[in-house]
Parts: structure tokens; C-alpha cells; sequence
């Protein structure tokens, strides 16, 4: 191949839905892809806790657990999937709900785009809006909170 085909190839690719292509003729081989690589984080080892802070966190444990029971106020509303949250219609539109904003069973608090699908994620009881948990456009996991609502 000379390099106007290769050009053409990869521009063709581009265009098409194709995630990856591999061609090998003779001695020659390109492979394309459109997928992410991630580089693997490494950790750096953590020192060994000493006996004086394994006592304090013994201590502090008990604390910490009635204060995040004293903290979760409410349900939350959750993503039932993995994928870009929207939290307006279009970009000039306002949100669909805000903190402080009343809402129903059955009402759109946000989008969620995944694999080119935008599914409309629904509050599933009555109450208000007491906090946004996530940012629009933002990349959210399965079960992750979108927003916190307490009973109306």
C-alpha cells in the first residue's frame, strides 16, 4: 500500500461505525483502532499502621459510623446504568430539577446517554430535591447516587 491508500483507509475508517480494523498483506500490516487505552496506575506501597493509630481508628470508628448515619437524610436516586448523565434537555434548556426542587413519582430528573441511547431517568417517589450529586455531562457508574430527595 503507499501512503494515499493508507490515508484514505484511515479516513475511511474513521467514517464507518467500526471500532477496530487489522489488515496484514505480505509485509505489510496496520492495525486501527478508535478505543481507548488506558495506562495502569500504580500504587505506591502504604507503611504498616502503628499501634497508637490502630487505636485511634478503633476509637474514631464508632464515631464515624453514627455520623454517617446522622448524614443520610432521605433516599437517593441512583443510575440504574453506566454512561453520561444530562442533566438538561439541551444545552440551552434549563435543568430538569434543581436542589430544592419539588418532584413526583414519575418525573425526569435527568438523561442518561449510553451507547448513543438517551434513557430519561424518572424519580421513583414524591419529595424534594435536597441535593445534586453529580455534574452535567458527567461520566456516572451503575447504582452511583444522581441526587438526594427527601419524603414530601
Amino acid at each position: 500500500m503507499d501512503y494515499k491508500e493508507i490515508q484514505e483507509l484511515i479516513a475511511n475508517f474513521n467514517d464507518s461505525p467500526s471500532r477496530e480494523l487489522e489488515i496484514t498483506t505480505g509485509d505489510f500490516h496496520i492495525r486501527l483502532s478508535k478505543n481507548k487505552i488506558t495506562q495502569p496506575s500504580v500504587q505506591a506501597p502504604t507503611p504498616a499502621p502503628t499501634n497508637e493509630q490502630v487505636q485511634k481508628a478503633e476509637n474514631n470508628q464508632s464515631f464515624s459510623v453514627e455520623a454517617k448515619q446522622e448524614e443520610k437524610v432521605g433516599e437517593t436516586i441512583d443510575s440504574p446504568m453506566v454512561g453520561s448523565v444530562y442533566l438538561q434537555s439541551e444545552p440551552a434548556k434549563p435543568p430538569f430539577v434543581e436542589a430544592g426542587d419539588s418532584v413526583h413519582k414519575g418525573d425526569v430528573v435527568c438523561i442518561i446517554e449510553a451507547m448513543k441511547m438517551m434513557t430519561e431517568i424518572k424519580s421513583e417517589v414524591d419529595g424534594v430535591i435536597s441535593k445534586v450529586l453529580v455534574k452535567n455531562e458527567e461520566l456516572v457508574e451503575f447504582g452511583q447516587p444522581l441526587f438526594e430527595i427527601e419524603g414530601a
